[in-house]
């Protein structure tokens, strides 16, 4: 999946304020049981014939007189957000990331309330409003850095970098004494860059969204948006991300990595599987891939994020509810998508993952962020300030200015970031 041009979203989300949403139907079996035809719209394109039809069937199965069909969409955010200004986006969809908190009465259907799910299901803080539940998390995701060992331990590096002057300085070893390229932004497909986010809370500080929406200089010095995107820039400032970044190809990268052909990649924890699984094909050894927290520790400590994926969520306008929700239940419960994913599963009794096993090894400190009393009010600032905080389009121009493809410098972009903020702050009442 990804994102498309930062104004076409803002166009896409003015286009979901104008457009009315009216309910559709709740049909199913007059006894209220799953029965009849539904759609799936999901971003799996590489498990959509092949896992996706198991499901189905297994599905199908439980509930006989039902029919999954699945729509897998490669460019999801951007095409879906586009179809919400219709009534076209299937009967159960993932929330793309632009739809904001006020909207999700708009598109949605209310799946319950927050406290009541709390007591079996966790990461429900993205997708709550108002205390009501729009959406479930298909798993969870501990925020990190997947890496190729072998190319690590052949460049000569010892241990995990604490800081990020000892990962910039770990990238320029395997830039000395391998093949590898060092680190791969994949940049070209924009998405992979908004996972640079996802770490947010690297320093164990809970409030991380408040203080950020409190702040009229976020990405000042010392900050966790300035470290974080500084990385980014140090990374390809000093030549160690790979060379013609408009020629990236996330599929091809997956491969790369397996087989030592590129040392790094920021992504969360559900990369892991998928890169053992590529490794595998590859003929290359699946332990050779590891995940490692983000380079930052404080009081000797290293902390890690943990937080949902998409949700699953019921389009409003739909005309089967009942097998809409039958669908989301057994996906969450029963599925076993979380365990496939190699990922946390979203109830809350769920076991650990192996492919998490590196992080306990560090000895982690897994976070989970504060839900912000104001629950829209980081989007309304990140939306009036252009900035695509989740997305990837402004760290785009920040690779562009880190290469010399773009005018600029460091502390001039964050210079120009923070002003954008201050001001749509100001817009926002904050």
């Amino acid at each position: 999946m990804a994102k498309k041009h930062i104004a076409a979203a803002f166009l896409a989300t003015f286009a979901l304020i104008l457009t009315g949403c009216t309910a559709g139907g709740d049909s199913g079996g007059g006894d209220g049981k799953p029965s009849g035809d539904i759609t799936v719209l999901t971003n799996r394109t590489d498990i959509v014939d092949t896992v996706f039809q198991d499901y189905k069937k297994t599905f199908e199965a439980k509930y006989p007189g039902t029919n999954v069909t699945f729509e897998a969409i490669t460019d999801y955010e951007g095409e879906v957000n586009t179809r919400l200004s219709t009534k076209d986006y299937g009967d159960v969809l993932l929330i793309p990331s632009q739809v904001l908190p006020t909207q999700f009465s708009q598109f949605f259907e209310p799946l319950g309330n927050k406290d009541d799910l709390a007591k079996k299901y966790r990461f429900l803080n993205d997708k709550s409003y108002d205390g009501t539940q729009y959406g479930i998390p298909t798993f969870g995701s501990a925020n990190g850095i997947v890496y190729n060992k072998k190319v690590w331990s052949d460049a000569g590096v010892k241990g995990l970098p604490t800081t990020p002057a000892a990962f910039i300085a770990d990238l320029q070893l395997i830039k000395n004494n391998t093949q590898a390229i060092p680190y791969y932004t994949n940049y070209k497909d924009v998405w992979p860059l908004s996972q640079w986010q996802g770490p947010q809370g690297f320093t164990g500080k809970t409030t991380v969204v408040k203080d950020r929406d409190s702040s009229d200089a976020p990405w000042s010095a010392g900050s966790e948006e300035n470290i974080i995107d500084g990385l980014i820039y140090d990374i390809v400032s000093n030549g160690l991300s790979e060379p013609d970044p408009l020629t990236t190809a996330w599929e091809s990268s997956k491969p790369a990595l397996a087989k030592g052909e590129i040392g790094t990649m920021l992504l969360g924890s559900w990369s892991v599987i998928q890169m053992q699984e590529a490794a595998t094909a590859a003929g290359t050894d699946p332990a050779d891939i590891g995940y490692m927290p983000f380079p930052y520790q404080t009081d000797g400590k290293y902390n890690v994020t943990i937080a949902g994926d998409f949700n699953n969520a019921i389009n409003v306008n739909s005309s089967n509810k009942v097998t809409a929700r039958a669908w989301i239940d057994w996906f969450t419960d029963e599925s076993g998508y979380s365990e496939l994913s190699g990922a946390l599963p979203t109830a809350i009794d769920g076991a650990t993952p192996d492919t998490l096993k590196d992080l306990d090894a560090a000895g982690v400190n897994y976070v989970q962020l504060d839900a912000p009393e104001n629950p829209s009010l980081d989007s309304d600032i990140y939306n009036a300030a252009e900035i695509d905080l989740f997305g990837g389009i402004y760290r785009q121009k920040l690779v562009d200015i880190a290469r010399g493809a773009a005018d600029g410098d460091k502390e001039s972009y964050f210079a120009q970031l923070n002003q954008k903020w201050a001001e749509a702050r100001a817009g926002a009442g904050s």
